[in-house]
């Protein structure tokens, strides 16, 4: 049978982050407008509370900044022109956040309020020297999707630094992707030498830097906007379904030639495995069906939506072969992934 569309997106991110590449593109001269609007989005959608665009939509609008600027670093521009605000209530409440290590935390913890990556997400891993911030991002690397960790990295740092109230560089900057021709560009970001070709992608901040105190800090003000954002996520979890959950959880698990397990997911989900079996019963669905309808949704999506190779997105599903993810693509779709792309055209699905 065949199928028009994927029902699960790659992720969604919020409008208010192209305000950052807005500000790239100023920076280069270039008048941001024209292009915004190519792509739908004019001052009445970029004002919309709570607008968003998909991830897919999100790489082809950057991929073309970069074409028109002719700068293949244009993310760390973005990263320069990025604030605060623009994450939206996670971002305001970050700007109050009584040091740095907080407002951290805020921007990492309340990620899903600004931004949805549905094979992953942010986290702030503290030690007793310092903490790393991470960011998922799917790989293979090119130009469409590099340019997203370049501004989110290169983000932080300078939505960090407005806390601090003095500019902030990594001890250590980390990305998963090989050596650009643009590597000198990173210099100003990191004490020591950036590492390519890691295993994530990442930045170290120390406890010095952690602890930076931010002067603009209002007790009180941070406290209300801490609790506005917990009722927000947890007004966000209550709207999805177990089954939306279940396929959240599912994302970052798929990858590696290996399929993730009931008992897996239900450990997330901090519930026994029978009791996540009874909830699934009584939605009118099963594990094993979650888990074939989540791998074909974001199969069809990486298909339609990035230039991975057949290879690339059989590791990235969990498939055991190239030949195993064709046949899954054939029975969902009704034809070869090949033919499907073909038959495609770019989607701006916002």
């Amino acid at each position: 049978m065949a199928v028009k569309a994927a029902h699960l997106r790659l992720g969604e991110v919020s409008v208010g982050l192209l305000q950052a590449l807005a500000g790239a593109l100023r920076e280069h001269s270039h008048s941001p407008e024209q292009l915004l609007e190519q792509y739908g989005f004019d001052s009445a959608r970029l004002a919309q509370p709570g607008a968003t665009l998909s991830i897919a939509r999100y790489m082809r609008l950057g991929h073309a900044a970069i074409q028109l600027t002719g700068n293949p670093a244009l993310g760390l521009a973005m990263g320069r022109a990025a604030r605060l605000a623009q994450a939206g209530l996670a971002g305001v409440t970050a700007a109050q956040a009584p040091n740095v290590r907080e407002a951290a935390r805020a921007l990492i913890r309340f990620e899903p309020l600004y931004a949805t990556n549905y094979r992953g997400q942010s986290s702030f891993e503290e030690d007793p020297r310092g903490a790393w911030l991470n960011f998922y991002s799917i790989s293979p690397y090119n130009d469409f999707n590099r340019f997203v960790v370049d501004s989110l990295l290169s983000g932080w740092l300078r939505q960090l630094s407005a806390v601090a109230g003095q500019p902030l560089r990594a001890e250590q900057l980390q990305m998963e992707f090989p050596e650009p021709n643009y590597a000198t560009a990173y210099v100003e970001l990191s004490e020591a030498p950036v590492q390519f070709a890691a295993s994530a992608n990442r930045l170290r901040l120390g406890q010095s830097a952690l602890g930076l105190r931010n002067p603009e800090h209002c007790p009180g003000t941070w406290q209300q906007l801490l609790g506005l954002c917990e009722e927000a996520l947890a007004r966000q979890t209550r709207t999805r379904s177990l089954t939306e959950r279940i396929a959240g959880l599912l994302g970052p698990l798929l990858e590696g030639r290996r399929e993730p397990d009931l008992e897996q997911v239900a450990a997330r989900l901090k519930m026994p495995p029978w009791t996540l079996r009874r909830k699934l019963a009584e939605e009118g669905t099963g594990f094993r069906d979650i888990l074939n309808q989540t791998r074909r949704d974001l199969a069809l999506a990486y298909i339609r939506d990035t230039e991975l190779s057949l290879g690339e997105i059989a590791y990235l599903l969990g498939f055991t072969s190239t030949e195993a993810f064709q046949r899954a693509f054939k029975r969902w779709a009704g034809q070869p992934p090949g033919a499907y792309r073909r038959g495609c055209k770019p989607q701006f699905i916002s």
